[in-house]
């Protein structure tokens, strides 16, 4: 009898190198050539902030769709592939928001002008116009934050976020609890790749997805106790480095024209949405 080519375990592993995979490629992305990534930190985080206050007040779907605009744009001036990067915004979130707002649409939610009407178990019904509109502007605005928020990852170091969140005096434990958990997770993945190479290789091949759960069951407290040493372990060897919670890098911010440039950009598209909600209805 043929054996399976891919099991529980072997698309288990896939999906951990994957993830490494993928981490690594975002922070090539950071250090590759573009225009955000060029830009000065700084002012990069204060144009995405005033992007998303844009999104996030927004009242009309022209507005929404304009912001949207503005961010395909910045990730092609910052050579993010554009598939890549509308395969990380336009599902998972956008979509279970899709979920979200669906009851909005019928009249017993949002009353209003129809659109559709029918017989629901024999109860009549309708689309409106309204509710149509509001679940277009929020799943709109989920989409703006949602693709802002990856654009900025994407174009930014991680050490170097933390840096300029504590410029902008964000707390200093909600930042070393960001850092920690950042590398935390590497060392948390290679133990559990480890510990999936050693479960192979002691049991042999796995005959069916139940079986390994089950082996994997039996192997979670040894996991989560070797995690708990480890969080220790890499807790003291920061402190014994001197880490004080503070992010120290060796890279040093400087603005150019083009970061006072883009600043400007989204204060203009601030301020020009905040006119487009009193003046457009």
């Amino acid at each position: 009898m043929q054996k399976k080519t891919s099991g529980f375990f072997e698309r288990t592993l896939e999906d951990i190198v994957s993830l490494l995979i993928e981490s690594v490629s975002r922070d090539e992305i950071a250090r590759g050539k573009g225009f955000l990534q060029g830009c000065d930190p700084r002012f990069k985080l204060m144009s995405v902030a005033l992007l998303l206050a844009s999104a996030l007040v927004s009242k009309n779907s022209e507005g929404l769709c304009a912001i949207y605009l503005v961010v395909i744009v910045l990730t092609l001036l910052s050579s993010v592939r554009l598939s890549f990067f509308l395969k990380r915004t336009l599902f998972f979130i956008p979509i279970f928001s899709l979920f979200i707002v669906f009851p909005a649409i019928f009249n017993f939610v949002t009353p209003g002008e129809p659109v559709v009407s029918f017989t629901l178990f024999g109860i009549g019904s309708s689309i409106t116009r309204q509710g149509l509109g509001s679940a277009g502007i929020l799943l709109l605005r989920v989409l703006d934050s949602v693709s802002l928020a990856v654009l900025l990852v994407l174009t930014t170091q991680q050490h170097i976020i933390l840096k300029v969140l504590r410029v902008f005096r964000v707390p200093q434990l909600f930042i070393m609890t960001i850092g920690m958990t950042w590398r935390y997770i590497y060392l948390l993945l290679d133990i559990v790749q480890n510990t999936f190479l050693a479960i192979r290789s002691r049991v042999g091949y796995v005959t069916s997805s139940k079986t390994g759960r089950r082996v994997i069951g039996a192997n979670l407290g040894t996991l989560w106790l070797k995690s708990w040493r480890l969080q220790n372990q890499v807790y003291d060897a920061m402190i014994s480095r001197g880490y004080t919670g503070e992010p120290r890098v060796l890279d040093e911010f400087g603005a150019h024209a083009v970061d006072f440039i883009l600043l400007a950009i989204s204060t203009i598209i601030f301020t020009g949405t905040l006119c487009l909600n009193r003046y457009i209805r």
